[in-house]
């Protein structure tokens, strides 16, 4: 018989811990080892159990989720699902905890004590398995950046300019943390527009289109309906939405029915691409589960373009690029410090 996946459940409300523990015991592959009332109590069970996973509250007395996350990373590694409130200040918490070293997170349905936590039990007990077979390794804050010398770009494809290429990125588990250390290296005359899927729900994805804005040198936004293409600023799709293209130069989005799963995937936006830019287009598969991205990165390779995929190494779930990497449509495969500097290099040669 397999061994259960040990879990520390970590809420400040004692009813939001019994429902929550008792959810994630109807499974039978969960067992949850203890509760904890706060960050302080939640440190002290970690060191004394030895989790396999920790889901974590936000919002807590005496240290909060933050807190607590960065000292569990810190003095005691274990993989983390955060549980976040549905606000903007939950919302930008939550991408602050991603690219702290947090596997990925859960909202609660209707705030701090949510009385229907039950609508997200097959997310959070997916999310738990996953977490339970992430990379502790790769569970890390960013690094340092060391910036990308700027390179000299044509006058055609500075900054403002319709783009004549065009790099797609595409990622899920993990990838909150795995951009924080991609686009921040991408120098700021960059010859191109960037596209980034990441898999994740409404109000989420403008969060971290902030977050990476505040830290790189382009600029970032979460993609709207009709957005005109620049050539050094860089559209992440918004969440519940395919992103597309409906010309060469102007973002169209959708609901279309969920593909592989997901929505937005990576494959929908790499598909409506390729047919505008064709071998002008960098594809990028970072960390995730799954195998969304591998249809759209071996169509670019059919068109002439160049793709890259995160190694095993540095992914935090080594899913999404394996499946790239066993296509054999990875031009490179490499970890994740090395990705912008690639780009830069597949573009400019």
């Amino acid at each position: 018989m397999a061994k259960k996946i040990d879990v520390l459940v970590v809420d400040d409300s004692a009813y939001m811990r019994k429902v929550i523990s008792n959810l994630l015991q109807s499974d039978e592959d969960i067992f949850v080892v203890d509760t904890a009332r706060d960050g302080l109590d939640a440190i002290e069970k970690v060191k004394q159990w030895r989790p396999a996973v920790v889901t974590l509250d936000v919002e807590m007395p005496r240290l909060d989720g933050l807190g607590a996350l960065e000292r569990i990373m810190r003095e005691c590694p274990t993989p983390v699902v955060m549980l976040s409130s549905l606000t903007l200040e939950g919302n930008e918490t939550t991408i602050k905890a991603l690219t702290m070293g947090a596997v990925d997170f859960v909202p609660k349905p209707s705030g701090a004590i949510s009385l229907d936590i039950h609508q997200v039990r097959e997310e959070l007990i997916t999310k738990i398995k996953v977490a339970a077979r992430a990379s502790i390794s790769n569970l890390h804050g960013p690094l340092t950046l060391k910036m990308t010398k700027p390179f000299s770009a044509p006058v055609s494809s500075l900054p403002g300019h319709a783009p004549k290429k065009l790099v797609i990125i595409g990622c899920s588990t993990g990838g909150p943390n795995a951009l924080q250390q991609v686009i921040p290296r991408l120098p700021g005359d960059l010859p191109a527009a960037v596209l980034v899927v990441q898999h994740m729900p409404p109000g989420f994805t403008n969060s971290l289109a902030k977050r990476l804005n505040e830290t790189s040198q382009l600029e970032v936004c979460e993609a709207k309906e009709g957005d005109v293409l620049q050539t050094g600023k860089v559209y992440v799709a918004p969440g519940a939405y395919h992103m597309g293209l409906l010309s060469k130069t102007v973002i169209g989005l959708n609901q279309d029915p969920p593909v592989h799963s997901v929505r937005p995937a990576a494959d929908v936006t790499f598909e409506s691409a390729v047919k505008y830019y064709g071998s002008q287009i960098v594809g990028v598969i970072l960390t995730g589960m799954g195998y969304d991205g591998s249809k759209g990165m071996a169509s670019v390779k059919k068109m002439g373009g160049k793709t890259v995929a995160q190694d095993e190494a540095t992914c935090v779930v080594y899913g999404m690029p394996r499946v790239v990497v066993e296509m054999g449509k990875a031009d490179k495969v490499l970890p994740i410090q090395q990705i912008a500097d690639e780009i830069v290099h597949m573009l400019t040669s």
